[in-house]
């Protein structure tokens, strides 16, 4: 009985087909399958990765183009750097006499108010350059107001 038992089994396993088919005819549809949806899956991950990527890379570069247009917003809105000062006054109506009288010799007068500070300066010219500022200090004194002198806005 053993011996008629061990020939059907090799009978039978020679007659099966191996793993290998089985795998590939049986299991293997639903294997494929399921290894197409992954690889889907994993290259629609990538995909997004990559969009919020960039998305963040824009945002921060618009974030960056948004402060330094801020800034020189601030750099045109403060006016000059170097004034030259012909007038200094704790008393605002002074200060806002003074600007008069240079607005009416032709000269583009600013009032200043510089912070922790109880006066009230009166620019009769403004300048970017340091230079020109100095230069034009130099002429005022001369013709204008003796007493000038620069002011540096920070």
């Amino acid at each position: 009985m053993r011996f008629l038992s061990g020939i059907i089994l090799a009978l039978v396993l020679s007659v099966l087909p191996s793993c290998k088919f089985l795998n590939n005819k049986v299991f293997g549809k639903k294997a494929r399958a399921i290894a197409e949806l992954q690889a889907r899956q994993d290259s629609l991950r990538i995909v997004d990765s990559i969009r919020l990527a960039n998305e963040r890379l824009v945002a921060l570069e618009n974030a960056r183009l948004d402060s330094l247009r801020m800034v020189e917003e601030a750099k045109a809105a403060a006016g000059p750097r170097y004034n030259i000062i012909v007038g200094s006054f704790i008393t605002p109506e002074y200060a806002r006499q003074l600007s008069d009288e240079y607005s009416k010799m032709g000269y583009s007068v600013r009032l200043i108010k510089p912070e922790k500070s109880k006066f009230e300066f009166v620019a009769a010219e403004g300048h970017d350059n340091i230079r020109t500022a100095v230069k034009r200090l130099a002429q005022f004194r001369d013709t204008v107001q003796l007493e000038s002198w620069i002011y540096v806005d920070r």
